[in-house]
């Protein structure tokens, strides 16, 4: 059996319009994965939004799911803990060739929080890291943090899956129903909250112009 070529030459960018099912997206970020591990296909980066509903990642506490009738929860597989997706949040799965791409799953994070921050840069958002607390964080003018991107991932035979999601224009009090990330301490915001009028496809635009800034290899 042939393989086609090596998958990090090419990427394939894909924009779904309506709302993805949870199981669905899991679904097809498996089949990818494999297909990208056995030779079969490229890699990809999927932009999407999901219905409202909260996932659990492999080091959620039940005690953070403070409202567990609210929305459906799924068990996402990726590490971290709970947090929420919706309408209005843009989420973005990415499933590369780490063996392409060093084989460095810490570096890969630093990557993933690298490409949020420089296109929160390009609308005058300053973004953050904090040690021990994934994500990307902002502070605000009263000082106070909040969150205003997370990262979760999971990788299998150096095959990448999950990704981030940004906050756009979500509701909000969608977050309410759990401890986000198990961080009580701190909250969450949204570009809109932050005054930021942006559509997805502008963002989507921004996201692909900073991909190639931080992500080696070449795209397409």
């Amino acid at each position: 059996m042939h393989s086609i070529a090596p998958t990090a030459q090419i990427i394939e960018w894909r924009t779904t319009p309506e709302l993805v099912p949870y199981p669905e997206a899991l679904a097809e970020m498996e089949a990818r994965a494999e297909a990208i591990h056995a030779g079969e296909a490229n890699e990809l980066v999927w932009f999407l939004e999901h219905p409202p509903l909260y996932t659990a990642g492999t080091s959620a506490h039940q005690e953070d799911l403070v409202d567990p009738d609210r929305f459906p929860v799924y068990d996402a597989g990726r590490g971290g803990q709970y947090t929420y997706h919706g309408p209005g949040q843009r989420t973005v799965y990415l499933m590369l060739d780490l063996k392409n791409r060093g084989r460095d799953v810490r570096a890969y994070v630093h990557n993933l929080e690298e490409w949020v921050i420089r296109t929160l840069a390009l609308l005058g958002i300053k973004g953050e890291r904090r040690d021990g607390r994934v994500g990307i964080w902002v502070v605000r003018e009263d000082g106070r943090e909040d969150k205003i991107s997370a990262i979760g991932v999971r990788v299998r035979r150096w095959v990448t899956f999950h990704g981030i999601a940004i906050n756009v224009a979500p509701d909000l009090s969608h977050f309410g129903g759990i401890v986000p990330c198990g961080i009580s301490e701190h909250g969450v915001t949204s570009l809109a909250d932050l005054g930021v009028d942006i559509s997805m496809d502008e963002l989507d635009r921004l996201l692909k112009q900073t991909f190639s800034e931080v992500f080696s290899g070449p795209t397409e």
